[in-house]
């Protein structure tokens, strides 16, 4: 007759097996988080330096403009500077315009523009 396992032994040694699989499904999901944490850094640092970059782009432009150095493209924009300007005025203007006449319709006041600050 061959001998049995008690329910005992066999419950102890199951339980054992299955502890042992759980801390090595922990052990290699912690692995994995530290390799995804280490792509994490990796990719952060990448975008500090690249936002570093563009920053120093953005001083040395400010720098060259402010310097004079470049007299046509500080031309340029106080011209563009002045067109938008003008436009704002336009549609300010066109924006009364048509408020006028769309309330002249209904026989209501027209409500007062706040003045421009152009």
């Amino acid at each position: 007759m061959a001998a049995k396992k008690s329910p005992a032994k066999v419950s102890k040694a199951t339980k054992k097996d299955f502890y042992e699989d759980i801390i090595k499904e922990l052990i290699n999901h912690s692995i994995k988080l530290q390799e995804k944490n280490a792509e994490m850094v990796s990719a952060v640092n990448s975008l500090v330096n690249k936002m570093t970059e563009m920053v120093e782009l953005f001083e040395d432009a400010a720098n060259h403009i402010k310097s004079g150095t470049d007299e046509p493209l500080v031309r340029k924009l106080e011209v563009l500077l002045e067109q938008n300007k003008n436009i704002a005025r336009g549609l300010i203007f066109l924006e009364k315009y048509v408020r006028d006449k769309a309330l002249a319709g209904t026989g209501g006041l027209p409500k007062q523009m706040p003045k421009s600050q152009f």
